[in-house]
């Protein structure tokens, strides 16, 4: 069983960085929520622990030490820069080598193929939750609160689904997870080689009430708006989709 201790970081009276109306403390919490829900949803022989859950202050070494405690193989967490500048940007501790740095350079690449943020690099640093963990760990900063265009990005909830998804095709692909066998019907209404494309039909689809997301799959940007077990519930949202104006398929994972 593969332990990840998932770290959405600040919280509760440490908000983080601010800008642009958004709070970091919010926004680091829905990617790890969304993080977490995949790997589980989606994975097999993987357990989950999140340093926190809600909108609770939670200290560096509460955190560190709820991780080292719990055994995890793997510590991850996740912030959002502010300074001025922007893009994307991970980091390990200084002198880190393998298997830290793979895991980075792993989880770097595939955040990278499904954001679009510009790439500021693999960098190692001396924060507390890299130093003082027991296992290979890794914190992500997923754009600059306090740039306009990147703030833009963390508003939306396809963008935010991207974000979750690209850390976790990078833990499956470092760790080897195993895809659960279990098929899910999806419900899908477009497919699009340009990103921005599958963007606005999803902002489109928010728009009129559902839950949208884009994913990249075989080479293309996906949007759905839903994902069951049931292919009867499947097909009934895919009529009330196309009833809607959208070109609805249900797809088969």
């Amino acid at each position: 069983m593969m332990k990840i201790f998932i770290d959405p970081g600040h919280g509760g009276t440490d908000p983080g960085a601010a800008g642009n109306g958004l709070q970091e403390k919010n926004i680091t919490l829905s990617i790890a929520s969304r993080l977490r829900d995949i790997l589980l949803n989606e994975y097999s022989d993987v357990s989950i622990m999140m340093s926190r859950t809600a909108d609770t202050t939670v200290s560096l070494t509460e955190r560190t030490n709820a991780g080292n405690l719990w055994g995890a193989d793997f510590y991850l967490s996740i912030h959002i820069n502010s300074g001025g500048g922007t893009g994307y940007e991970d980091y390990i501790y200084p002198g880190s080598g393998a298997p830290a740095s793979t895991y980075q350079r792993v989880i770097h690449e595939e955040v990278m193929k499904v954001v679009a943020f510009s790439d500021r690099g693999m960098k190692s640093a001396n924060f507390h939750v890299l130093r003082e963990t027991q296992m290979p760990a890794l914190l992500t900063e997923n754009g600059f609160i306090d740039h306009v265009h990147d703030a833009a990005k963390l508003e939306n909830s396809p963008f935010i689904e991207n974000i979750a998804r690209g850390h976790v095709n990078g833990i499956a692909r470092a760790f080897s997870l195993e895809k659960k066998t279990t098929t899910l019907y999806k419900v899908q209404i477009g497919a699009f080689s340009s990103k921005n494309n599958a963007d606005v039909l999803a902002a489109d689809a928010e728009a009129k009430g559902y839950d949208a997301y884009t994913a990249f799959d075989g080479g293309c940007y996906k949007v759905q708006i839903g994902a069951f077990s049931s292919k009867e519930n499947a097909d009934a949202l895919a009529e009330r989709a196309s009833l809607a104006g959208f070109d609805a398929i249900v797809v088969v994972y």
